[in-house]
């Protein structure tokens, strides 16, 4: 794991390595960063009748060592049929809680990723730290180690360096995560990491869902 206490020269180091992935990213990754989040708040709300933020709730409360796929397919089915399995015990109970009427906000774990992503969903120009963005921010792909995510220290860290990032590339911060995510999991496609979605899937979800995607 990186300290939590830092340098400020290994922080600049941070920023660079971010700033030189979303120099990286094609024209298509960029576009596909882009419209990540705001496709995913649309499915959100596509899921439970135009309230986005109970379908960021159960979005979230199921992404955990989930593809971006099963992810939807669970929370879809979740807030359709319902759910009875397909996770772990408490991740379903977290979902029933939602859909039974209690704020996300009560029900996730707020100062985690969990409840970061569901912020993310539910209000697009919010940053996530997950897995992928630390292994761009810090150069190197992690794999299976510790990152201590869970850390609100070095959570923060990390975030901030994003905001920096962001400040000098003249974009919202959310922008740089979302593109430089798309350009990191496609190059570790193949190597026992996530692999993000084909565009067109994401896309395509939406309207499968009666709703188009946002512009």
């Amino acid at each position: 794991m990186i300290p939590i206490d830092v340098s400020v020269r290994r922080r600049a180091q941070f920023v660079r390595n971010i700033i030189g992935v979303w120099h990286s990213a094609t024209i298509e990754q960029e576009h596909q960063g882009r419209l990540w989040y705001r496709t995913a708040h649309d499915l959100a709300a596509s899921f439970t009748g135009g309230d986005a933020r109970v379908g960021a709730g159960v979005i979230a409360a199921l992404s955990a060592n989930k593809s971006w796929e099963h992810n939807v397919e669970l929370a879809r089915t979740a807030c359709g049929s319902g759910l009875s399995g397909g996770h772990v015990a408490d991740a379903l109970m977290k979902v029933s809680a939602i859909l039974a009427g209690a704020d996300p906000e009560s029900v996730l774990p707020m100062e985690r990723k969990t409840g970061h992503f569901f912020r993310r969903i539910a209000d697009p120009d919010a940053v996530v730290i997950d897995r992928h963005a630390h292994d761009v921010a810090v150069g190197h792909t992690y794999g299976a180690r510790e990152r201590g995510l869970s850390s609100a220290r070095r959570y923060d860290l990390l975030a901030n360096c994003y905001r920096r990032a962001a400040l000098r590339l003249g974009e919202l911060p959310s922008t740089v995560q979302a593109v430089t995510w798309v350009v990191h999991t496609s190059r570790v496609a193949g190597t026992g990491t996530r692999r993000p979605a084909p565009l067109a899937w994401r896309m395509a979800a939406p309207h499968r869902a009666g709703m188009a995607p946002a512009a």
